[in-house]
């Protein structure tokens, strides 16, 4: 019965989320208590499961989401990332535009929202295929995918640093298998943009070529503009990789790179950088009204959402369904798999990835144990499978398909047939990627 509830649960969220519109965090928290009422937890266990879940959660990772939109919101609106758009650019070659628009939608996307990194690059988009006189749907196609793979896989975006958190995985260690991952998806899914999508042709309607240096005045430069990026990350992985003895000489050094590579202070140390962005720092960027506080409204929800996904994994937890559904599952032996099913499933049911990524950590987190997912390396590798599945498959309940088929000319079926396949080749060379690691690594 507690696995009838459980896909009961499971089927609950996404009808509510999809069907009646609910808000994930209000479907996640009412589905949470209520799977803990059926399968006849004690209340007093239900209290603590909602205390700790949330808490928890939150505790771990609720500030690094936030600095992580503050960063991408400088990056935005100083045009830091156009700068490093065209950076890219000019070094892929202004020929090769959908690789280009790919590359660059995988890098502005890790500080970005995927949809406002494909709004914010759209015009870009269209003058290069203009120019270059091909259709706009291969290259629309690869920034779409191009965003969602490093928006699905790669910390410090909030769904993958969520499911970190939630799964007790080291953030250092999901970057460094994170990155090599998605970027061998991203060239498969390339490759289809390339081959396939680009020959349905799709006129990119622009008239002449795109000015975009009259559309942000005073940008700072693609190196300066990466800095609030790579610096954090820098200092996460050093944190994770130097495991260096601890003698009385070098005490001093470990304590001082284990504080800078804690992802909370390497992040805030990438706000500071974002500071040095603006030609002028005007300091309305910092207020309620500004900058800072449109990043902290648009990082509430998914702030909210990762903790009541919290909950439901600690409410399931403390039910004890992990260890039976470990077991069924540990029977049918399809190991690393799993994660990226759940997830998958959950993306193509109910469409948000970061509502996938959540909700899958959540349900995967008390089975780690029992599935065998022990140890660090493991776990790095269960986050970046389950971004793996959140990319499957991207269709007509996901407001980013809406985005990409919309800005570009799209219309459903062609976005079925191009954009939705594309991140179907996403997440299936995402998963043989981890699944060869994995093997690798076991």
């Amino acid at each position: 019965m507690e696995l009838l509830f459980l896909l009961f649960a499971v089927f609950a969220i996404i009808i509510l989320t999809t069907k009646l519109k609910v808000h994930a965090f209000l479907a996640l928290f009412i589905i949470s208590i209520s799977y803990g009422l059926f399968v006849g937890m004690p209340y007093a266990d239900i209290i603590t499961s909602i205390n700790e879940g949330f808490g928890g959660t939150l505790g771990k990772i609720g500030l690094i989401i936030v600095l992580g939109v503050v960063i991408g919101a400088f990056l935005e609106n100083t045009g830091g990332a156009l700068a490093i758009a065209e950076k890219v650019l000019k070094i892929i070659g202004k020929k090769r535009v959908p690789t280009a628009m790919g590359i660059i939608g995988y890098i502005v996307s890790i500080p970005v929202f995927a949809d406002s990194g494909f709004l914010l690059l759209h015009p870009l988009n269209k003058g290069l295929s203009k120019k270059a006189k091909i259709s706009l749907a291969g290259s629309a196609t690869a920034l779409g995918i191009g965003l969602l793979a490093s928006h699905t896989m790669v910390p410090p975006t909030p769904g993958p640093i969520a499911a970190a958190g939630i799964l007790g995985a080291d953030l250092g260690l999901v970057i460094a298998f994170g990155f090599p991952i998605s970027i061998i998806a991203l060239l498969a899914a390339l490759v289809f943009a390339n081959t396939y999508a680009s020959k349905t042709y799709i006129d990119p309607d622009t008239d002449g070529t795109l000015n975009v240096e009259n559309k942000i005045e005073n940008r700072p430069s693609a190196i300066k503009s990466s800095i609030p990026i790579l610096v954090p990350i820098v200092l996460i992985i050093l944190k994770s990789s130097l495991k260096l003895e601890r003698t009385d000489s070098n005490a001093k050094i470990i304590d001082m790179v284990d504080f800078l590579g804690e992802p909370v202070i390497a992040l805030l140390i990438g706000v500071f950088l974002c500071l040095l962005l603006p030609k002028r720092l005007n300091y309305d960027m910092l207020s309620s009204t500004g900058w800072v506080g449109k990043a902290i409204k648009d990082a509430a929800s998914i702030i909210l959402i990762t903790g009541t996904g919290g909950i439901f994994g600690k409410i399931l937890q403390n039910s004890g369904i992990a260890e039976t559904l470990g077991n069924i599952l540990t029977d049918y032996n399809i190991g690393i798999f799993l994660p990226f099913v759940l997830a998958a499933a959950l993306k193509t049911a109910q469409g948000s990835s970061t509502v996938a990524l959540i909700t899958a950590a959540s349900i995967i987190m008390p089975m780690m144990p029992s599935l065998g997912f022990d140890s660090e390396i493991q776990k790095a590798l269960v986050v970046v499978a389950i971004g793996a599945g959140s990319a499957v498959v991207s269709h007509a309940n996901d407001s980013f398909f809406w985005v990409v088929t919309q800005m570009s000319g799209m219309n459903v079926k062609t976005g079925y047939r191009l954009f939705s396949l594309a991140t179907a080749v996403l997440g299936f060379a995402g998963i043989i990627s981890v699944f060869v690691l994995y093997a690798i690594w076991s």
